[in-house]
C-alpha cells in the first residue's frame, strides 16, 4: 500500500481515466490527420515520414527504459531482428501480409532479447549500455558471416500484401505509409497510457531512488525486464517496417552507429513525450536527407550542431516545449 501512495494519489483514478479519454482521441485525430495529409503527399516525403516513424518507434523503446533509469545502446540487435524475421518469413516462409509481418517482427525481436533481460536488469549507467551495445556487436558479426542470411550484403524482399489483397504499383508507398502511421499512433498511444499507469509511474520512482521502491515492497529488476521486453518490441515492430519500406535488409541494421542514431533520437525528443520521440525522429530524418544534398561530406556535422543546439536550449528535449517541468 506504501509503494502504491507513492506513486498514485487517491483522486487518480477519475483524473486517470478524462486523460486516457483525451489520449486516445488526440491519437485518433493525430494519426486520421496524418494519413489524409499523405494523399498530398510527393513520394519522396511519404517514404522519408514512413522511415521516421518506423526509426520513431525503436527510439520509443528507449525512452521506455530512459523512464527507469537505464539507456540501450544495443536497440540495433532488436532493430536488425525484426527485420531479418520480417525477410525470413516473406522469403522462406511465404508470409506477405503486411500487417501480420510488423507485429510478427516485433513479437519475435522480443523472443530473442528478452532471455538477456534477467542479466542486464542487474546493471544500471554504462554498464547496461555498453553490455546492450555488445550484444548488438554480437549479432553484427554473425550477421556478417552467416552466407544464410545473406552475409554482408545483405538480401531484398518483395512487396507485402494488405488483408490478402495485392498492392497496386501507384499506391503502395502511400499504404506503407499509412499502416506505419497507425501502428505508431497505436504504439504511442498504448506506451502513454503505461506512463500514466500505476507501474508506469513507479519507473520514475526507479528512476530516482531504486532502494526506496525495494524497501517499501516494489521490484527494480522486474520493472527493468518488463521494460526491457517493451523495448524490444517496439525496436523489432520498427526494423520490420524499415525493412518492409526499404526493401531490403542488410547487417548494418545492428552496427553500433545504427544504435547511436536512436539514442540520438530518444535525447533529442526527451523522456517525458511519447509525441516528441516522433517530432525528433522526423526532424533528424529532415536534417539527414537535406544536409546530404547540400553537404554531403558533411551530413553527420550538421546533424551534431543540430543536436548541441537543442541541448544548451532545450536540455530536456523537444518534448519540454510542452510538457511543463514536474509533470509526467
Amino acid at each position: 500500500m506504501a509503494l502504491v501512495s507513492l506513486v498514485k494519489s487517491p483522486g487518480d483514478s477519475g483524473t486517470s481515466f478524462e486523460s486516457h479519454s483525451k489520449a486516445v482521441l488526440s491519437a485518433t485525430l493525430c494519426g486520421a490527420l496524418l494519413v489524409l495529409a499523405g494523399l498530398g503527399m510527393p513520394k519522396w516525403l511519404t517514404f522519408l515520414l514512413t522511415v521516421a516513424a518506423a526509426n520513431g518507434l525503436v527510439s520509443l523503446g528507449i525512452v521506455v527504459l530512459m523512464r527507469s533509469g537505464v539507456v540501450s545502446f544495443g536497440q540495433g540487435l532488436v532493430f536488425a531482428a525484426g527485420g531479418y524475421a520480417v525477410a525470413l518469413l516473406f522469403n522462406k516462409v511465404g508470409f506477405h501480409d503486411l500487417i501480420g509481418l510488423a507485429f510478427l517482427g516485433g513479437l519475435l525481436a522480443c523472443l530473442i532479447a528478452v532471455p538477456f533481460a534477467p542479466l542486464l536488469s542487474r546493471y544500471r549507467g554504462i554498464f547496461f549500455a555498453m553490455l546492450t551495445l555488445a550484444l548488438s556487436m554480437v549479432a553484427y558479426g554473425l550477421l556478417m558471416k552467416l552466407e544464410m542470411l545473406g552475409g554482408s550484403d545483405g538480401f531484398n524482399l518483395g512487396r507485402p500484401t494488405l488483408l490478402g489483397w495485392k498492392l497496386p504499383d501507384q499506391q503502395v508507398g502511400y499504404i506503407l505509409y499509412s499502416v506505419t502511421i497507425l501502428i505508431a499512433t497505436l504504439m504511442a498511444l498504448g506506451v502513454h497510457i503505461y506512463f500514466q499507469s500505476s507501474r508506469g509511474l513507479l519507473m520514475l520512482a526507479v528512476r530516482e531512488n531504486e532502494l526506496r521502491v525495494e524497501y517499501l515492497g516494489g521490484s527494480v529488476r522486474s520493472v527493468v525486464i518488463f521494460n526491457f521486453a517493451i523495448a524490444a518490441f517496439c525496436g523489432g515492430l520498427g526494423g520490420a517496417l524499415a525493412a518492409l519500406a526499404l526493401g531490403h535488409i542488410e547487417p548494418n541494421f545492428s552496427y553500433w552507429t545504427t544504435s547511436g542514431e536512436f539514442v540520438f533520437v530518444a535525447i533529442l525528443g526527451g523522456w517525458q513525450s511519447v509525441i516528441a520521440v516522433f517530432v525528433a525522429s522526423t526532424i533528424v530524418e529532415l536534417v539527414r536527407s537535406f544536409s546530404s544534398s547540400y553537404f554531403p561530406n558533411s551530413w553527420q556535422l550538421a546533424l551534431g550542431i543540430f543536436l548541441l543546439v537543442v541541448i544548451r536550449f532545450l536540455p530536456r528535449g523537444i518534448g519540454a516545449l510542452w510538457v511543463k517541468e514536474g509533470t509526467r
